[in-house]
């Protein structure tokens, strides 16, 4: 069964595969935007993908769009671990969401260890780099059977 999913990427992503690869990776965002559509067009699902580097076009591209989809893959950057005004959009929709980050937040700077938009979340995955999001949209497949 065909489902709609929305992939929400935060602050900075546009810049993937420049400064910090060896935080990030090498993939740019186009590749990761293919990555994930190869696998959407497999299982003959729909999606989305939405960049932003401002909190507010975040939530309201959420806003906007979720009433079409049934799951989310977000990933709010460094918005993830300050942004109350995200966690709240995420609780209000009542998608199932599951938040992914490419490095392992966990294994950083202090600050970078909670996440606050996570706390919204059925999941978070972080530290698997672009195969974090295969693994989303994978546990979203389970959630949504």
């Amino acid at each position: 069964m065909s489902k709609n999913i929305l992939i929400i990427n935060g602050p900075n992503l546009n810049f993937l595969g420049r400064p910090e690869m060896s935080i990030y990776g090498k993939e740019t965002l186009v590749d990761l935007h293919s990555i994930i559509y190869q696998w959407i067009t497999n299982e003959e699902w729909q999606s989305r993908f939405f960049q932003s580097n401002s909190e507010g076009e975040i939530i309201d591209y959420i806003q906007n769009n979720f009433e079409w989809a049934d799951g989310m893959v977000i990933n709010p950057a460094a918005l993830s671990h300050t942004s109350i005004a995200i966690y709240d959009c995420i609780k209000s929709i009542s998608l199932p969401s599951i938040e992914v980050h490419l490095s392992n937040i966990y294994h950083r700077e202090e600050f970078r260890r909670t996440s606050i938009t996570g706390l919204a979340c059925e999941k978070v995955i972080a530290g698997l780099g672009v195969q974090g999001y295969i693994e989303a949209l994978e546990d979203l497949k389970k959630i949504l059977k």
